[in-house]
Protein backbone atom coordinates (compact mmCIF):
# COMPACT_ATOMS: atom_id res chain seq x y z
CA UNK A 1 0.00 0.00 0.00
CA UNK A 2 1.54 3.35 -0.93
CA UNK A 3 1.37 6.01 1.91
CA UNK A 4 0.79 9.66 1.88
CA UNK A 5 1.88 12.40 4.45
CA UNK A 6 -0.56 14.89 5.30
CA UNK A 7 1.17 18.05 4.16
CA UNK A 8 3.92 18.55 6.18
CA UNK A 9 2.23 17.49 9.71
CA UNK A 10 4.75 14.32 10.24
CA UNK A 11 1.20 11.77 10.05
CA UNK A 12 1.80 9.09 7.01
CA UNK A 13 -0.92 7.62 6.51
CA UNK A 14 -2.06 4.73 3.23
CA UNK A 15 -2.69 6.68 0.27
CA UNK A 16 -6.47 5.94 0.33
CA UNK A 17 -8.55 5.70 3.40
CA UNK A 18 -11.94 4.43 4.28
CA UNK A 19 -15.05 6.62 5.32
CA UNK A 20 -17.51 4.49 7.55
CA UNK A 21 -20.20 6.42 8.44
CA UNK A 22 -22.66 4.44 6.01
CA UNK A 23 -21.64 1.18 8.15
CA UNK A 24 -24.09 2.52 10.26
CA UNK A 25 -26.44 5.38 8.46
CA UNK A 26 -27.88 7.51 6.40
CA UNK A 27 -26.93 4.73 3.37
CA UNK A 28 -29.52 2.30 4.29
CA UNK A 29 -29.09 -1.46 4.91
CA UNK A 30 -26.97 -1.75 7.97
CA UNK A 31 -25.00 -5.11 8.49
CA UNK A 32 -22.71 -4.76 11.38
CA UNK A 33 -20.91 -7.84 10.35
CA UNK A 34 -20.23 -7.33 7.47
CA UNK A 35 -18.99 -3.96 8.27
CA UNK A 36 -16.66 -5.49 10.46
CA UNK A 37 -15.61 -7.76 7.80
CA UNK A 38 -15.03 -5.14 5.52
CA UNK A 39 -12.83 -3.10 8.07
CA UNK A 40 -10.54 -5.96 8.25
CA UNK A 41 -10.33 -6.69 4.76
CA UNK A 42 -9.15 -3.03 4.71
CA UNK A 43 -6.27 -3.81 7.05
CA UNK A 44 -5.32 -6.67 5.38
CA UNK A 45 -5.01 -4.32 2.11
CA UNK A 46 -2.97 -1.78 3.77
CA UNK A 47 -5.51 1.04 4.39
CA UNK A 48 -5.49 1.95 7.56
CA UNK A 49 -6.91 5.58 7.66
CA UNK A 50 -10.20 5.11 9.23
CA UNK A 51 -12.63 8.03 9.28
CA UNK A 52 -15.47 7.84 11.96
CA UNK A 53 -16.92 10.73 13.97
CA UNK A 54 -19.40 10.51 17.05
CA UNK A 55 -22.59 11.76 15.06
CA UNK A 56 -22.61 8.86 12.75
CA UNK A 57 -25.40 6.55 14.35
CA UNK A 58 -25.66 8.59 17.69
CA UNK A 59 -22.23 7.00 18.62
CA UNK A 60 -23.04 3.56 17.01
CA UNK A 61 -20.28 4.21 14.36
CA UNK A 62 -17.50 5.04 16.92
CA UNK A 63 -18.39 1.67 18.84
CA UNK A 64 -18.40 -0.22 15.86
CA UNK A 65 -15.06 0.93 14.56
CA UNK A 66 -14.16 -0.09 18.55
CA UNK A 67 -14.68 -3.37 18.09
CA UNK A 68 -13.56 -3.89 14.46
CA UNK A 69 -10.07 -2.62 15.54
CA UNK A 70 -9.91 -3.95 19.33
CA UNK A 71 -7.11 -6.39 18.59
CA UNK A 72 -5.43 -4.60 15.55
CA UNK A 73 -5.27 -0.75 17.13
CA UNK A 74 -1.63 -0.90 16.30
CA UNK A 75 -2.46 -1.28 12.42
CA UNK A 76 -4.62 1.35 12.58
CA UNK A 77 -4.44 5.94 11.80
CA UNK A 78 -7.65 6.30 13.52
CA UNK A 79 -9.51 9.60 12.57
CA UNK A 80 -13.25 10.51 14.50
CA UNK A 81 -14.76 13.57 14.61
CA UNK A 82 -17.02 16.22 17.04
CA UNK A 83 -18.78 19.30 16.86
CA UNK A 84 -22.72 17.88 14.99
CA UNK A 85 -24.56 17.41 18.32
CA UNK A 86 -27.81 15.06 18.07
CA UNK A 87 -30.14 14.32 20.23
CA UNK A 88 -30.71 10.25 21.50
CA UNK A 89 -32.84 9.91 19.18
CA UNK A 90 -31.11 11.40 15.96
CA UNK A 91 -32.41 14.88 16.01
CA UNK A 92 -30.02 17.27 14.71
CA UNK A 93 -29.58 20.07 17.62
CA UNK A 94 -26.72 22.20 16.02
CA UNK A 95 -22.64 22.75 15.85
CA UNK A 96 -20.96 22.83 19.44
CA UNK A 97 -17.42 24.27 19.29
CA UNK A 98 -17.17 25.49 23.18
CA UNK A 99 -14.23 24.42 24.90
CA UNK A 100 -15.88 22.12 27.46
CA UNK A 101 -17.77 20.60 25.12
CA UNK A 102 -14.89 19.63 22.71
CA UNK A 103 -13.48 17.84 26.39
CA UNK A 104 -16.98 15.97 27.07
CA UNK A 105 -16.99 15.05 23.25
CA UNK A 106 -13.15 13.68 22.95
CA UNK A 107 -13.60 11.52 26.39
CA UNK A 108 -17.16 10.05 24.92
CA UNK A 109 -15.11 9.37 21.36
CA UNK A 110 -12.44 7.74 24.01
CA UNK A 111 -14.73 5.46 25.79
CA UNK A 112 -16.98 4.36 22.79
CA UNK A 113 -13.82 3.32 20.41
CA UNK A 114 -12.12 2.33 23.49
CA UNK A 115 -8.86 3.54 22.68
CA UNK A 116 -6.56 5.66 24.90
CA UNK A 117 -5.85 7.82 22.05
CA UNK A 118 -7.03 9.15 18.83
CA UNK A 119 -4.51 10.08 16.35
CA UNK A 120 -6.31 12.89 14.01
CA UNK A 121 -9.64 14.57 15.94
CA UNK A 122 -11.28 16.59 13.80
CA UNK A 123 -14.17 19.63 14.43
CA UNK A 124 -17.00 18.46 12.43
CA UNK A 125 -18.38 21.53 11.43
CA UNK A 126 -17.26 25.22 12.89
CA UNK A 127 -19.16 26.84 15.19
CA UNK A 128 -20.10 30.18 14.40
CA UNK A 129 -20.80 31.33 18.08
CA UNK A 130 -17.68 30.15 19.13
CA UNK A 131 -14.12 31.57 18.19
CA UNK A 132 -12.15 28.79 16.20
CA UNK A 133 -9.02 30.04 18.45
CA UNK A 134 -10.97 28.35 21.56
CA UNK A 135 -12.23 25.53 20.17
CA UNK A 136 -8.67 24.92 18.65
CA UNK A 137 -7.17 25.80 21.94
CA UNK A 138 -9.03 22.95 23.58
CA UNK A 139 -8.46 20.54 21.07
CA UNK A 140 -4.61 21.36 21.66
CA UNK A 141 -4.85 20.96 25.59
CA UNK A 142 -6.02 17.53 24.41
CA UNK A 143 -3.03 16.75 22.06
CA UNK A 144 -0.74 17.99 25.22
CA UNK A 145 -2.74 15.49 27.70
CA UNK A 146 -1.96 12.42 25.18
CA UNK A 147 -5.53 12.42 24.48
CA UNK A 148 -5.01 13.34 21.05
CA UNK A 149 -1.96 12.64 18.23
CA UNK A 150 -3.11 15.10 15.61
CA UNK A 151 -6.01 18.10 14.84
CA UNK A 152 -8.23 18.91 11.69
CA UNK A 153 -10.77 20.86 10.66
CA UNK A 154 -13.87 19.78 8.18
CA UNK A 155 -15.76 21.89 5.95
CA UNK A 156 -14.26 25.01 7.46
CA UNK A 157 -13.06 28.45 5.01
CA UNK A 158 -9.38 29.75 4.32
CA UNK A 159 -9.48 32.02 6.77
CA UNK A 160 -10.81 29.96 9.76
CA UNK A 161 -8.10 27.14 8.88
CA UNK A 162 -5.25 30.04 8.98
CA UNK A 163 -6.78 31.22 12.76
CA UNK A 164 -7.07 27.75 13.79
CA UNK A 165 -3.47 26.69 12.51
CA UNK A 166 -2.27 30.14 14.50
CA UNK A 167 -3.29 28.33 17.50
CA UNK A 168 -1.78 24.84 16.98
CA UNK A 169 -1.03 22.88 14.17
CA UNK A 170 -3.83 21.23 11.75
CA UNK A 171 -2.69 18.31 10.25
CA UNK A 172 -5.95 17.52 7.79
CA UNK A 173 -8.85 19.55 6.42
CA UNK A 174 -11.57 17.13 5.71
CA UNK A 175 -13.91 18.75 2.64
CA UNK A 176 -16.17 16.71 0.16
CA UNK A 177 -13.78 16.60 -3.18
CA UNK A 178 -14.31 14.95 -6.14
CA UNK A 179 -15.36 15.02 -9.83
CA UNK A 180 -18.44 16.90 -9.53
CA UNK A 181 -17.61 18.78 -6.52
CA UNK A 182 -14.76 21.05 -7.57
CA UNK A 183 -15.21 23.32 -5.01
CA UNK A 184 -11.88 23.32 -2.79
CA UNK A 185 -9.79 24.02 -5.83
CA UNK A 186 -8.42 27.69 -5.49
CA UNK A 187 -8.51 29.32 -2.04
CA UNK A 188 -8.90 26.18 -0.33
CA UNK A 189 -6.51 23.72 -1.69
CA UNK A 190 -4.01 27.01 -2.19
CA UNK A 191 -3.95 27.61 2.03
CA UNK A 192 -3.31 24.20 2.94
CA UNK A 193 -0.82 23.27 0.86
CA UNK A 194 0.89 27.07 1.95
CA UNK A 195 0.52 25.73 5.51
CA UNK A 196 1.72 22.26 5.17
CA UNK A 197 -2.18 20.91 6.23
CA UNK A 198 -3.03 17.31 4.08
CA UNK A 199 -6.33 17.68 2.25
CA UNK A 200 -8.87 14.65 2.99
CA UNK A 201 -11.21 14.33 0.19
CA UNK A 202 -14.87 12.51 1.83
CA UNK A 203 -17.44 11.59 -0.97
CA UNK A 204 -14.80 11.72 -3.58
CA UNK A 205 -17.19 9.13 -5.27
CA UNK A 206 -20.28 11.70 -5.40
CA UNK A 207 -22.15 9.66 -2.44
CA UNK A 208 -21.54 7.20 -4.89
CA UNK A 209 -23.36 8.62 -7.57
CA UNK A 210 -19.85 8.84 -9.81
CA UNK A 211 -19.51 4.96 -9.77
CA UNK A 212 -22.17 4.43 -12.32
CA UNK A 213 -24.25 1.86 -10.41
CA UNK A 214 -27.43 4.08 -9.55
CA UNK A 215 -29.44 4.64 -12.67
CA UNK A 216 -32.75 5.47 -10.75
CA UNK A 217 -33.71 7.18 -7.48
CA UNK A 218 -35.16 3.47 -6.99
CA UNK A 219 -32.29 2.11 -6.68
CA UNK A 220 -31.70 4.06 -3.17
CA UNK A 221 -33.19 2.12 -0.16
CA UNK A 222 -36.01 4.26 1.00
CA UNK A 223 -34.33 5.81 4.38
CA UNK A 224 -31.66 6.59 2.04
CA UNK A 225 -30.94 10.31 2.74
CA UNK A 226 -29.59 10.95 -0.57
CA UNK A 227 -33.28 10.56 -1.64
CA UNK A 228 -32.98 14.40 -0.05
CA UNK A 229 -30.10 15.65 -1.33
CA UNK A 230 -30.81 18.24 -4.53
CA UNK A 231 -28.28 16.39 -6.66
CA UNK A 232 -30.22 13.11 -6.71
CA UNK A 233 -33.30 14.52 -7.42
CA UNK A 234 -35.75 14.97 -10.65
CA UNK A 235 -34.36 16.95 -13.60
CA UNK A 236 -30.68 17.24 -11.75
CA UNK A 237 -30.61 13.43 -11.26
CA UNK A 238 -31.32 13.24 -14.93
CA UNK A 239 -28.44 15.59 -16.22
CA UNK A 240 -25.94 14.55 -13.77
CA UNK A 241 -26.50 11.05 -15.19
CA UNK A 242 -25.44 12.06 -18.44
CA UNK A 243 -22.31 13.72 -17.02
CA UNK A 244 -21.42 9.86 -15.54
CA UNK A 245 -22.04 8.17 -18.79
CA UNK A 246 -19.19 9.28 -19.78
CA UNK A 247 -16.95 9.08 -17.19
CA UNK A 248 -18.17 5.10 -17.91
CA UNK A 249 -17.31 5.08 -21.55
CA UNK A 250 -13.82 6.76 -20.62
CA UNK A 251 -13.50 4.10 -17.95
CA UNK A 252 -14.09 0.71 -19.94
CA UNK A 253 -11.56 2.22 -22.45
CA UNK A 254 -8.92 2.66 -19.32
CA UNK A 255 -10.04 -0.97 -18.46
CA UNK A 256 -11.63 0.06 -15.10
CA UNK A 257 -14.57 0.70 -13.60
CA UNK A 258 -16.08 4.23 -13.55
CA UNK A 259 -15.61 4.52 -9.40
CA UNK A 260 -11.81 3.61 -9.70
CA UNK A 261 -11.14 6.37 -12.48
CA UNK A 262 -12.98 8.29 -10.70
CA UNK A 263 -10.71 8.14 -7.58
CA UNK A 264 -7.70 7.68 -9.84
CA UNK A 265 -8.64 11.39 -10.54
CA UNK A 266 -8.98 12.88 -7.30
CA UNK A 267 -5.31 10.44 -6.53
CA UNK A 268 -3.98 12.24 -9.04
CA UNK A 269 -4.82 16.04 -7.85
CA UNK A 270 -1.86 16.15 -5.40
CA UNK A 271 0.73 13.73 -3.17
CA UNK A 272 -1.05 15.52 -0.18
CA UNK A 273 -4.33 14.61 -0.48
CA UNK A 274 -5.61 11.03 0.63
CA UNK A 275 -9.11 10.45 -0.23
CA UNK A 276 -11.28 8.58 2.15
CA UNK A 277 -14.47 6.69 0.12
CA UNK A 278 -16.57 5.30 2.33
CA UNK A 279 -18.40 1.42 1.50
CA UNK A 280 -19.65 -1.15 3.58
CA UNK A 281 -18.63 -3.97 1.54
CA UNK A 282 -15.77 -5.93 0.97
CA UNK A 283 -16.09 -6.18 -2.91
CA UNK A 284 -16.61 -2.51 -3.36
CA UNK A 285 -13.64 -1.79 -0.98
CA UNK A 286 -11.58 -4.11 -3.32
CA UNK A 287 -12.67 -1.91 -5.90
CA UNK A 288 -11.61 1.05 -4.64
CA UNK A 289 -8.29 0.45 -3.81
CA UNK A 290 -7.93 -0.89 -7.72
CA UNK A 291 -7.57 2.47 -8.14
CA UNK A 292 -4.15 2.74 -6.76
CA UNK A 293 -3.28 0.92 -10.22
CA UNK A 294 -5.05 3.09 -13.00
CA UNK A 295 -2.74 5.73 -14.25
CA UNK A 296 -4.11 8.59 -15.92
CA UNK A 297 -1.97 10.42 -18.51
CA UNK A 298 -2.56 14.34 -18.92
CA UNK A 299 -4.30 13.45 -22.09
CA UNK A 300 -6.95 11.60 -19.70
CA UNK A 301 -6.67 14.72 -17.11
CA UNK A 302 -7.45 16.67 -19.96
CA UNK A 303 -10.30 14.78 -21.39
CA UNK A 304 -11.95 14.35 -17.69
CA UNK A 305 -11.91 18.80 -17.58
CA UNK A 306 -13.67 18.73 -19.89
CA UNK A 307 -16.42 16.12 -19.47
CA UNK A 308 -16.78 17.17 -16.14
CA UNK A 309 -15.33 20.86 -15.56
CA UNK A 310 -15.79 22.91 -12.10
CA UNK A 311 -19.82 23.38 -11.71
CA UNK A 312 -20.97 20.85 -14.28
CA UNK A 313 -22.67 18.60 -11.53
CA UNK A 314 -26.13 20.23 -11.03
CA UNK A 315 -27.76 20.69 -7.62
CA UNK A 316 -26.35 22.10 -4.30
CA UNK A 317 -24.42 19.45 -2.24
CA UNK A 318 -26.99 19.64 0.44
CA UNK A 319 -30.52 20.88 0.99
CA UNK A 320 -30.58 24.49 1.94
CA UNK A 321 -30.07 24.28 5.87
CA UNK A 322 -27.57 22.16 5.62
CA UNK A 323 -25.36 24.36 3.29
CA UNK A 324 -25.75 27.23 6.00
CA UNK A 325 -23.05 25.20 7.60
CA UNK A 326 -20.42 25.30 5.65
CA UNK A 327 -17.65 27.35 4.39
CA UNK A 328 -16.82 29.31 8.08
Amino acid sequence: MQQRELGRSGLKVSALGLGCMGMSEFYGGQNDAGAIATIHRALELGVNFLDTADMYGVGRNEELVGRAIRDRRDRVMLATKFGNMRSPDGGFLGVNGRPDYVRLSCEASLKRLGVEVIDLYYQHRVDPNTPIEDTVGAMADLVREGKVRYLGLSEAAPQTVRRAHAVHPIAALQTEYSLWSRDPEGDILSTVRELGIGFVPYSPLGRGFLTGQIKHIDDLEADDYRRNSPRFQGENFRKNLDLVREIEEMARAKHCTAAQLALAWVLAQGKDIVPIPGTKRTKLLEENVGALDVHLTQADLDRINQILPPGAAVGTRYAAPQMQALDR
